[in-house]
């Protein structure tokens, strides 16, 4: 089984690089874009094949490691 975690800055949590990419965009002629967020997407083939277990071990992996859970939020995608 396949899961995808998305792991974002929570709101309020400030995004120096997102501000960065919103700059480099405006320069580049992309005047549409009025904020920008950078985050991370972790791909993960996991052995385990029941959907519940397999959330649940990815779970723990987010609260223990990827994921800085004070100031980071994630969602997982099971594929």
């Amino acid at each position: 089984m396949r899961a995808r975690v998305t792991v974002t800055l929570k709101q309020g949590v400030l995004d120096p690089q997102g501000k960065a990419i919103q700059g480099a965009l405006k320069g580049l002629g992309f005047d549409g874009v009025n904020a920008a967020r950078q985050g991370k997407v972790i791909d993960l083939d996991l052995a385990e094949t029941d959907p519940e277990r397999a959330r649940a071990e990815v779970t723990r992996m987010c609260e223990t490691l990827l994921a800085n859970t004070v100031i980071e939020s994630y969602a997982i995608d099971l594929v």
